[in-house]
């Protein structure tokens, strides 16, 4: 299926000249701002010595715009250390000489510790704050490292998988055409049952990791409502359920029909799974506004409350009525498929007791790439 070929950017150079690029961009800011913290600074000190009796004005600016510059601009512990011991020593050689010459109050030497103390207090706080930030960087970073790590895998184990099976698969059917022991023929078709469930984990392997690789959702502007009723001819061909649609006006909408339709598919096998012959699978479709909430709901057993959270985990099961497991990957396709059109998937209970997973989808496909 074209939906699911997979070609992984190269963005590598890219990326590492964007980064080169921002980090020269911030060395220059830094430095540009560095020198007029100096020039300010060194103004301020020209202006307390020559505002005699005044020079606390200029006295409390500098520490101000110390403090203002280093919320954006955090120096090293060692350098700002020393530029505080330099404009402490500086603005109180001023002030004391001053206060001394002139025999006015002396009470405002009070300030030569007071104003460092509290520009330290904010230095304290501002490397905090740093530190915290640089721990969500690395943690980040770590999680984009492993969501990368991931998608290779699944790309990875998608080809491993698909060679073998395929080989497998025509070997068997070799063997069934010929092969006349009703033990034997049950045999070959419970294991070629298995090769098609690999086939469908390898599928979806591949689905999932083209689905986070990005830019794989290509929308068109289609009728969402005839797009639902073709679906559900698809399955009820070749399925014991009762399988219904309820009645729909036209709904245009812009969607990614292939991808639109393998989420639908999982959450209707999903189902299947969970309903025996003749029980109901509903779908039904709803405009809000500014989007659409596709419904499907089944008269199944339902899911449990503490299974809830757990049903868009990946290869995460629950153990259906038949025991015939599924591939774990069908309801986190559909997700990851709601979350590439710039919707969602929530589960919830039907109104027959079963289990009700509800798609929504914008109604204009905005941010995504158009055809």
């Amino acid at each position: 299926m074209s939906a699911i070929s997979f070609r992984a950017p190269d963005r590598g150079l890219t990326g590492d000249f964007g980064r080169w690029a921002r980090l020269r961009q911030g060395l220059r800011y830094n430095r540009l701002t560095d020198v007029a913290l100096a020039t300010f600074a060194v103004g301020m000190l020209l202006a307390m010595n020559l505002m005699v009796e005044r020079e606390v004005v200029p006295y409390h600016l500098l520490f101000l715009g110390l403090t203002l510059v280093y919320g954006f601009r955090v120096w090293p512990l060692g350098p700002t250390l020393a530029v505080t011991a330099l404009i402490t020593g500086l603005t109180g050689w001023i002030l004391v000489a001053h206060q001394l010459a002139d025999g006015s109050n002396r009470a405002e030497w009070a300030e030569i510790p007071l104003m460092p103390l509290l520009f330290l207090a904010m230095v304290w706080h501002a490397r905090r704050r740093v530190a915290a930030q640089r721990e969500v960087e690395v943690m980040a970073e770590q999680r984009r490292a492993a969501l990368i790590r991931e998608r290779e895998f699944f790309r990875d184990a998608s080809h491993a998988i698909r060679t073998p099976v395929t080989i497998a698969r025509g070997h068997l059917e070799l063997l069934d055409a010929a092969a006349t022991d009703p033990t034997a023929r049950e045999d070959l078709a419970i294991t070629l049952r298995q090769l098609d469930r690999m086939s469908a984990l390898s599928n979806r392997l591949l689905a999932l990791a083209r689905l986070d690789s990005g830019n794989a959702v290509r929308p068109q502007r289609l009728d969402l409502a005839h797009f639902l009723a073709e679906i559900v001819r698809n399955w009820r061909s070749g399925t014991d359920r009762l399988l219904q649609l309820d009645p729909l006006p036209a709904m245009p909408a812009s969607f990614d029909p292939e991808w639109l339709e393998m989420a639908i598919d999982g959450v209707i096998e999903n189902a299947a799974h969970f309903t025996g012959p003749g029980d109901r699978i509903q779908l039904s479709c709803r405009p809000e506004p500014g989007r659409f909430v596709i419904g499907i709901g089944d008269s199944g057993p339902g899911i449990a409350a503490e299974d809830l959270p757990h049903v868009f985990e990946r290869f995460w099961h629950r153990r259906p009525p038949s025991g015939v497991m599924g591939s774990g990957l069908g309801l986190p396709m559909a997700q990851a498929v709601a979350l590439a059109h710039g919707g969602q998937i929530t589960a919830g209970v039907s109104q027959w007791g079963g289990a009700l997973f509800e798609i929504t989808l914008p109604v204009t496909g905005d941010g995504l790439h158009p055809d």
